[in-house]
């Protein structure tokens, strides 16, 4: 009598199946001799064969094959190869759990050494993929074993799962009959494989024996890059070692090297022993991209501080056309606009980055002085003797100087924005701006009451320019001016005696240092050679904007105004 399911488990498994999944020889054999078919398949497709397998009862499967084997020889070849709905052999379930006794027994029943599951794996890589069964990887590979066919949808051999997976023992019977440039569906080798995953033993083993240490994936990625970019320390340090390349370029889009990884993903070990031999063209060189780009985008302040303190220079290069940024402070500046200023605009301000026309509208198109106040912690207003030519000396008490240009398109954005001079007008002439240079005909036209009024406290408004004087009347007649009554009068000989001072020892160490205790005069005249009386305007909050709106609305209606 056939038993297929009249005794079973609720998952289908028929009874020989179950004995064979016990181990269980004897319960096995008088099932067998009481009729039950070994060919019963579950819901799986598995049947007695590959319960036995599986559980690796080399004596249940022993007791099946004999069982097969003597109703027919043709019919035992079949029925050892037989799969299940996965596509799994018995001799793949053996070697996937590291059965070695009854894989040796299914390869003397003629299975299938390189039989593929639906998934394209096979029992050689099941024994390198699940548990690194070595011994089962050695016995398979000296019957024939196909080393280097591909498995899975992603393309891999036995030698890439092997390095994915660690088996360094494996690794070392594979690279001695397998191909060590096998490339996957991303052309990446076993190699960049062992780069990537932090495999360093097994890389070892690869490079010994001859692998390409610089072999580029399908993007252009290099072990070395990938490896730095993963922050593998002890990869990149053999790699580096043995030959890779730090300057091979690794992106069709622009030139990437090693040290970019390193610095956008803050890898701050790898990224110091690849500052020490990555060619420093790539911070400054036209077409070239400066790794502070890479750390700056990706707020990467550890980063951004060695890059600095080795000499990489703040400004780098131009990368519009590249990568569509001008600056790494005007990417730092635009990631940070509508929140707290970053740190990555600190260390960038403090290291001397340049700044331009659109990094100071952040600065000064702004409710808030925060940007600026930073700013010129960092940066000294130069003298007025020093406008003339950009010849200002590069320090000043620690600090950089504001150069030419930049002081001149602070000036231009300054005319251009008005409307927050509120803010910004007292901060700039308490750090040392000759005020004069805001005497322009806009601002005098623009600018509201208060602020005008405290501008004027700041200079001889009785030796203003005719043409402004005209303004001023206007201003006045059509009552969008009240002036401050003594500026009816000749200012008075205190003024004139505190501005001869600022001239005398410039504005920027009169306003910025403690050069007015100094002089012989009386302790309660010190605020007052500050100008420190005057009373600052007031600031009424105009509508929010997001400053992205602010710089645009600037570059549509800029019209630029000589100052300086």
């Amino acid at each position: 009598m056939d038993f297929v399911f009249t005794s079973c488990y609720r998952d289908t498994v028929s009874d020989v199946s179950a004995a064979a999944r016990s181990g269980s020889r004897k319960r096995v054999r008088r099932l067998i001799k009481r009729g039950c078919n070994v060919n019963a398949r579950d819901n799986r497709g598995w049947n007695a064969l590959h319960e036995a397998a599986a559980a690796g009862s080399k004596a249940c499967a022993l007791e099946i094959l004999s069982a097969v084997r003597g109703i027919s020889l043709g019919r035992c070849r079949s029925y050892v190869n037989c799969l299940t709905h996965e596509g799994e052999s018995a001799l793949y379930l053996a070697a996937q759990r590291g059965h070695l006794a009854v894989v040796r027994l299914l390869l003397k029943a003629r299975a299938n050494i390189n039989e593929l599951t639906n998934d394209l794996s096979g029992p050689l890589y099941a024994a390198a993929v699940d548990g690194g069964h070595k011994d089962i990887v050695e016995l398979l590979v000296s019957k024939g074993a196909e080393v280097n066919r591909t498995h899975t949808a992603s393309c891999w051999t036995c030698l890439h799962q092997a390095v994915y997976k660690g088996h360094s023992e494996i690794v070392r019977i594979l690279v001695n009959v397998g191909n060590l440039e096998a490339l996957d569906d991303h052309k990446i080798s076993p190699l960049f494989l062992a780069a990537q995953y932090g495999q360093r033993e097994c890389l070892e083993i690869l490079v010994n024996v001859g692998a390409n240490v610089n072999a580029q994936a399908a993007d252009m990625a290099t072990p070395l890059l990938i490896s730095s970019q993963e922050g593998h320390q002890a990869c990149v340090d053999f790699l580096l070692d043995h030959g890779a390349d730090p300057n091979k370029a690794c992106s069709t889009e622009w030139p990437q090297l090693p040290i970019h990884a390193a610095a956008e993903f803050g890898h701050i070990g790898v990224l110091q022993r690849l500052i020490a031999v990555t060619d420093r063209v790539c911070g400054h060189g036209d077409g070239m991209v400066s790794p502070l780009y890479l750390a700056v985008q990706n707020d990467q302040t550890r980063s951004i501080q060695v890059l600095l303190r080795e000499g990489y220079s703040p400004d780098a290069q131009d990368c519009t056309h590249t990568l569509s940024l001008r600056s790494p402070l005007s990417l730092a500046l635009d990631r940070s606009s509508n929140k707290p200023y970053s740190e990555s605009v600190k260390l960038l301000v403090a290291a001397g980055a340049k700044l331009s026309e659109d990094d100071w509208i952040y600065a000064l198109a702004a409710d808030g002085t925060d940007l600026l106040q930073l700013i010129l912690e960092h940066r000294w207003i130069p003298r007025p003797e020093a406008l003339t030519t950009d010849c200002s000396i590069p320090q000043r008490r620690g600090k950089n100087v504001l150069k030419l240009q930049e002081l001149r398109e602070l000036l231009c954005v300054a005319l251009n924005q008005v409307d927050f001079a509120a803010c910004w007008l007292p901060l700039l002439l308490k750090t040392g701006l000759e005020p004069s240079l805001l005497l322009h005909p806009h601002m005098l036209e623009q600018a509201d009451s208060e602020v005008l009024n405290y501008l004027l406290e700041f200079v001889n408004w009785s030796t203003l320019s005719p043409s402004l004087k005209l303004i001023l009347d206007r201003r006045q007649a059509q009552k969008t001016w009240e002036p401050r009554l003594h500026f009816d009068s000749v200012p008075s000989l205190a003024h004139l005696c505190r501005l001869q001072v600022r001239v005398m020892l410039g504005p920027d160490l009169l306003m910025r240092t403690s050069v007015v205790q100094q002089l012989p005069v009386p302790s309660l005249l010190h605020d007052f050679l500050k100008f420190n009386d005057i009373p600052e305007p007031s600031y009424t909050r105009s509508a929010p904007s997001a400053i992205s709106e602010r710089i645009y609305e600037y570059q549509r209606t800029h019209q630029h105004r000589h100052v300086v």
